[in-house]
């Protein structure tokens, strides 16, 4: 029933005017929102994620506490400065902000469909505008099996090592040629389509990078693949994430 009161107030139409049929129980459901199943009046199968109530309030009073106990840790351990506990809290804040804005997670995924348009093997759900809002968001329905049932997989013809190899050419392609990737790629986010193609859900937490860090990292994955640790412990400092006043050894070592 609450859900059914955000998404006529959100929208403006009763969920008569909006859907066929609308799921009672919810198919997922997390600390943020839940996600219903639905059919359009126009035929179409769709996902309904729809904000808990009163969840930016609960976030809120949470963050409120985090920020004063991280306060306190810097003042009473000066040493755990240069971990910076107060701008930790501060990112994890505006992170959850933003997702707990729906727009922003459709358009995240509008954004990272386009950059995948004509690849045949990642896909997105696409999004409904018209019943799209802050606090609630439409998507077309995905079939698929779930990426972390590997004897489904293999029973529908599937192989996991190509699964696998799938999956990880589509984060590549997102971190390193985009600079924009899907940061919560847990298993119930990822989908294997009839055809192989890997499906994400869920864009609510989404990563972006410069292109001088996609360098830095790309050269780091790859010194490390090949047991190249001086250059590990170099690309580190070059890249400013360990202080030049450091031993190059002995992170070398470390690594």
């Amino acid at each position: 029933s609450d859900a059914k009161r955000t998404i006529e107030k959100e929208l403006g139409y009763s969920l008569h005017d909006l859907f066929e049929t609308f799921d009672q129980e919810p198919l997922a459901a997390a600390s943020i929102a839940q996600v219903h199943l639905a059919i359009t009046n126009d035929g179409s199968e769709v996902a309904v994620k729809v904000l808990r109530p009163g969840v930016e309030e609960a976030f809120e009073a949470d963050f409120a506490l985090f920020h004063w106990l991280a306060e306190m840790a810097q003042r009473s351990r000066p040493d755990l400065r240069r971990l910076k506990p107060v701008e930790v809290i501060e990112t994890f804040r505006e992170t959850t902000r933003l997702e707990m804005d729906l727009r922003l997670e459709a358009a995240a995924a509008e954004e990272i469909e386009k950059n995948f348009a004509g690849d045949t093997s990642f896909r997105v759900p696409g999004v409904d505008w018209r019943r799209t809002s802050r606090r609630v968001m439409t998507l077309e329905r995905v079939h698929g099996i779930p990426i972390d049932e590997r004897e489904a997989l293999i029973e529908g013809g599937f192989q996991p090592e190509a699964v696998l190899a799938k999956a990880a050419t589509a984060l590549f392609k997102q971190v390193f040629r985009d600079g924009f990737f899907h940061a919560d790629q847990h298993p119930g986010n990822l989908f294997v389509g009839e055809d192989g193609e890997i499906i994400a859900v869920d864009f609510g937490i989404m990563g972006r990078l410069d292109r001088p860090t996609r360098r830095y990292l790309g050269e780091m994955l790859m010194s490390f693949l090949n047991q190249e640790y001086r250059r590990v412990a170099e690309i580190h400092f070059e890249a400013g994430y360990v202080p030049a006043h450091k031993s190059v050894e002995a992170f070398t070592q470390a690594c």
